[in-house]
């Protein structure tokens, strides 16, 4: 279906792609994984449209192909005012509307034969979006996606995650030869992304999407994609097979090199004795036992098998304070209410103290984000900070916290750093490197964006974190770290995710908003809630334990030992059937 050959492509100051290929195929459903940054969306946008890159290499596509889309960032357009319904079903109604108006043109003409080539063309549209059935095939999908109650709501009425599932299925609808989806599921409440999960997997036809989310990983492709360092690993299978495979081969390559390194060492030795002893004593045999063994080192520093890249990209993300608090109240919410059209949020009454670490928990639309403008504002009398305070605030909404037009360099001066080498030392750990200090803000990733706010939190000594959605965007690596990072900091955290392992991993509490309002759970409590609607039996358990095993053989290739690594693969074998 769709073909890239030898892709290479770059822009000023960095090079994105070396020689890439791949092939997509009818009724593949693709994951397309890699770290923030990597060009994983300018790639699906050279896919849609390559006429606006510049670039070496082939993409191929059929002719008239037709490729849907949905946008990392979807916003709500001029179909607000209808309804959900009417607004999925506008292709289909336009299409009706443009046969029915040939119809009256040809009742009148004298000149039938475009308006015959026109109507033919309308109604072959109008057959491969499978016209005919349109309006069950609408119902099917809300239902699948739980959207029914939608159906005859108005487009504007519908939550951030509820119109993105609607651009999901009125996308699928159009019957496209190839659905692009770049991140669908950020932001996505724990209810919509199961929707996604099922609407990703009822499709029938070819996908490729975009994702760092675990969950739609380990259930939905059944073949992966994996851009990273400028190259492109091409997987048929699970996504957890791939991640397993793809150790395995790392231990082989990596006990193979070290052999062929422990070979050529030996010989270097040798040669340095021939040396010496050519250099001692002038006889001929010593100079053609040096020449020789020479020839032979050439030959095995030629095939000398490459190390494999160890893929242990995970950022150094660290949070701390100067300025710890001890049993304090950090923050206060007395009668608190909220409202945008309709009621939020009423009569919420809660307490956070220091080193508490609670997630903020609501389907969307319900106001979360609200709550925590209202926060770091802190402008009505129904919130209180405590006195010693120092807060900090990632907002999901990156350019409220980020200065989009200026450079990350810019960015750093700005916040205090005196000297590049500075600020440099500082964005490496957050995997930044040398020519991003010239890069617009703007111009980053989603991913790329996060680990920015993230960085500039780090250096802010704040007691008290207020994080929207910090791991969205995040690749999967980058998550892990910011898991560690929230659990090894001595301060308070409020954040707001719907990412089941970070909350599991890291929080101490949660807060439901339910019914208008905001209930406090305990941990054991909110994981059952999610297990009875979400997962078997202790699956977030087999999961995080597959995580760390998987990070252990990583550590265990970049020490060098491959026997530890086998150890830990084997172990790590045994569990993938749990999942």
């Amino acid at each position: 279906m769709i073909k890239i050959e030898n892709l290479s492509y770059s822009f000023p100051q960095k090079e994105l792609y070396k020689n890439i290929s791949f092939t997509l195929e009818n009724n593949v459903h693709c994951a397309f994984i890699g770290s923030n940054g990597s060009g994983k969306s300018t790639l699906v946008d050279m896919i849609i449209h390559p006429d606006k890159y510049m670039y070496e290499g082939k993409i191929e596509t059929p002719d008239n192909f037709r490729i849907g889309y949905v946008s990392q960032f979807p916003q709500f357009d001029a179909a607000k005012n209808q309804t959900v319904f009417e607004y999925i079903a506008e292709m289909f109604h336009n299409l009706q509307k443009e046969i029915a108006d040939i119809c009256v043109q040809m009742e009148t003409s004298t000149d039938l034969e475009p308006l015959l080539e026109q109507y033919q063309q309308a109604l072959d549209a109008f057959e491969a979006i499978d016209g005919d059935n349109f309006e069950s095939n609408i119902n099917k999908k809300l239902n699948l996606a739980d959207l029914e109650k939608c159906k005859d709501l108005l487009v504007e009425s519908l939550s951030g995650g509820e119109y993105k599932l609607v651009q999901v299925i009125r996308e699928m609808l159009t019957f496209p030869h190839l659905l692009i989806m770049d991140e669908p599921d950020v932001f996505l409440d724990f209810d919509n992304l199961n929707s996604l999960k099922n609407l990703i997997n009822s499709h029938k036809g070819l996908l490729l999407v975009i994702t760092h989310n675990r969950y739609l990983l380990n259930h939905c492709f059944n073949k992966i994609l994996h851009l990273e360092n400028k190259e492109l690993q091409e997987f048929e299978g699970r996504y957890i097979d791939y991640n397993f495979t793809l150790l395995q081969g790392k231990i082989e390559t990596l006990a193979l090199a070290m052999a062929d390194e422990e070979e050529i060492k030996r010989n270097e030795k040798i040669i340095e004795r021939f040396r010496n002893a050519a250099s001692n004593y002038a006889e001929p045999a010593n100079g053609k036992s040096l020449g020789a063994r020479v020839s032979l080192l050439e030959r095995l520093q030629a095939r000398r098998i490459k190390p494999p890249f160890i893929a242990l990209t995970q950022p150094d993300i660290s949070f701390h304070t100067n300025h710890p608090l001890t049993d304090e109240m950090v923050l206060k919410l007395t009668d608190y209410s909220a409202a945008f059209e309709d009621i939020l949020l009423e009569h919420v009454d809660f307490e956070i103290n220091s080193n508490e670490k609670i997630a903020l928990i609501g389907s969307n639309g319900s106001g979360k984000t609200t709550l925590f403008r209202d926060i770091f504002k802190h402008t009505l009398d129904s919130i209180e900070l405590g006195e010693n305070v120092e807060l900090a605030f990632l907002s999901q909404e990156q350019e409220e916290m980020l200065n989009f037009s200026n450079t990350i360099q810019e960015e750093f001066f700005e916040l205090g750093f005196s000297t590049v080498d500075e600020i440099l030392t500082h964005i490496l750990k957050y995997g930044f490197n040398e020519e991003s200090l010239s890069q617009k803000i703007g111009a980053l990733s989603g991913g790329e964006k996060n680990m920015l706010q993230l960085a500039k939190i780090s250096v802010g000594n704040a007691n008290f974190l207020l994080l929207d959605e910090p791991t969205s965007h995040l690749d999967t690596y980058s998550q892990i770290a910011l898991e560690s990072a929230i659990q090894n900091y001595n301060g308070a955290v409020f954040m707001i995710s719907h990412d089941f392992y970070s909350v599991v991993n890291c929080m101490d509490y949660a807060y439901i908003i339910d019914d208008k309002t905001i209930r406090k759970i305990s941990m054991r409590k909110f994981r059952k809630m999610i297990y009875a609607k979400h997962f078997s039996v202790n699956y977030l358990e087999v999961e995080q334990k597959k995580k760390e095993l998987e990070t252990k053989i990583e550590l265990a290739m970049k020490a060098s030992d491959f026997e530890l690594a086998k150890t830990i693969s084997d172990e790590l074998e045994k569990l993938l059937p749990l999942l």
